[in-house]
C-alpha cells in the first residue's frame, strides 16, 4: 500500500470513491481547487499490489484525505480543516484512515504553521466518532443543527497541531553558519586550477546544508477572493 500527495489526475478515482461510499459529494472542480490551493494536503491510499497490464492503467485508489487551510478563520486563529476522508469497504480495518489523518495533519503544522485542524461529522456515524475522538484524539467543540443535507446534525470536532511543529531546538544552529576551512583539515587533494592557485585554496569555506529550509511560515493566499 502507498499513501502519497492527491495528484490532479487521481481526482476522477478519488470522486468515484467518494460516491462509492459517502453521501456527500462534490464535483471534479472543487477537489481540483484543494489540489491546487494546498497541494501539500491530501492524500490518497494506493493499492500497489494489482498488477498492472499496461502502462496506462489508472491506480488503483482505495482511499483519500481531502484538506485545506481555513481561509478566513471566524477565531482569528490559523488552522486546517479537514473536507472528506474515506476508504473503500474492501480496505478497512487496515489503519489507511489513521495514517491519511496523520499525513494530512502534519503537513498543516510543518507548512502552514496550523494550530489546529477541524472537521464535521455526522452524530450518528459511531465509526468514524471512535477515529476521530479515540484513535487520533479530535475533541467534540459543539453540535450544528442540520449541518448536512439531509437535515442530520453534525459534531463540530477539533485536534490541536502544537506537539506537530518544529520546535527551535529541532534544528542545530551550527549547521546554517559557515565555517572557514582550517589548514590543517584534510580535505583531499586540490584538482584542477585550485592546485595551481594556493590563494583561491586558503580562501575556500566549508558551508553545512540545513535540514530545515524555513518553509513553516509559508501561507496560501486566496486569489479567488480578489
Amino acid at each position: 500500500m502507498d499513501i502519497r500527495v492527491l495528484r490532479s489526475d487521481d481526482i476522477p478515482h478519488v470522486q468515484q470513491t467518494n460516491i462509492t461510499n459517502l453521501p456527500e459529494n462534490y464535483f471534479c472542480k472543487y477537489y481540483m481547487y484543494h489540489a491546487m490551493s494546498w497541494p501539500q494536503l491530501s492524500y490518497v491510499a494506493v493499492d500497489v499490489s494489482r498488477p498492472q497490464k499496461t502502462p496506462y492503467d489508472p491506480p488503483k485508489i482505495v482511499g483519500y484525505v481531502l484538506a485545506k487551510m481555513e481561509e478566513e478563520p471566524s477565531d482569528g486563529v490559523q488552522h486546517g480543516h479537514i473536507t472528506s476522508l474515506s476508504v473503500m469497504r474492501t480496505h478497512r480495518r487496515l489503519g489507511l484512515a489513521e495514517k491519511l489523518m496523520r499525513q494530512s495533519q502534519r503537513a498543516m503544522a510543518e507548512t502552514y504553521g496550523a494550530k489546529y485542524v477541524s472537521l464535521h461529522v455526522r452524530v450518528s456515524n459511531r465509526a468514524a466518532l471512535a477515529l476521530y475522538r479515540d484513535t487520533l484524539g479530535f475533541k467534540v467543540d459543539g453540535t450544528e443543527a442540520k449541518y448536512y443535507a439531509d437535515g442530520e446534525d453534525a459534531y463540530g470536532m477539533k485536534m490541536n497541531l502544537d506537539h506537530l511543529k518544529p520546535k527551535p531546538g529541532d534544528w542545530d544552529d551550527e549547521d546554517f553558519k559557515e565555517e572557514e576551512t582550517s589548514g590543517d583539515a584534510d580535505e583531499g587533494d586540490a584538482v584542477g586550477s585550485l592546485g595551481k592557485n594556493k590563494e583561491e585554496q586558503e580562501l575556500l569555506k566549508k558551508v553545512k546544508v540545513g535540514r530545515g529550509l524555513g518553509v513553516g511560515e509559508l501561507v496560501e493566499k486566496n486569489e479567488s477572493a480578489a
